[in-house]
């Protein structure tokens, strides 16, 4: 028989597999492959090798945060931010399978405005009772403003898809 984990486990269980079940997703609609090699990038861009690790680490401190955050929330808190979280999931691999699965930045540029957003609502919307799942979700924040940033440049730098 198998045993769930005590009511005060749940949340980071949950949190733990939702990360690994967006991480997987979004990796694997992540195609490095001939037709993102040939895309014009900026100069200023990460090298293709750090953004594994960035993300690891951002989803390690985002289901941080986010544990954080259910612990000190009512049950109102706990339904917006849990819709929150939701649609964020949504939307972040959404942008992954715009950008590397269909080659469409253009289309993935509009699209990461509402992921920005979403992680803009995720950072603020715990700090009335959890402020150190705010500045836990700051770098999130950070990355998401800098890939919207270059996937502006690339669609300046290819042209319309």
């Amino acid at each position: 028989m198998i045993q769930l984990a005590p009511a005060s486990k749940k949340p980071t269980l949950i949190a733990v597999l939702l990360v690994l079940a967006v991480g997987g997703i979004g990796g694997a609609a992540t195609e490095i492959g001939p037709w993102y090699l040939q895309l014009i990038k900026p100069t200023w861009q990460p090298p293709d090798w750090a953004f594994g690790p960035v993300w690891t680490l951002l989803y390690i401190t985002t289901s941080i945060a986010g544990v954080r955050a259910w612990r000190n929330a009512n049950q109102q808190e706990k339904k917006y931010f849990l819709a929150a979280v939701l649609m964020n999931c949504v939307l972040n691999v959404l942008w992954s399978v715009l950008f590397f699965k269909l080659h469409r930045p253009d289309i993935a540029l509009m699209e990461v405005g509402a992921l920005w957003l979403s992680v803009l609502i995720l950072t603020l919307l715990p700090w009335p009772y959890s402020r150190s799942s705010t500045w836990l979700m700051l770098p999130h924040l950070v990355w998401v403003s800098t890939a919207a940033c270059l996937n502006l440049s690339i669609v300046k730098l290819n042209g319309p898809f």
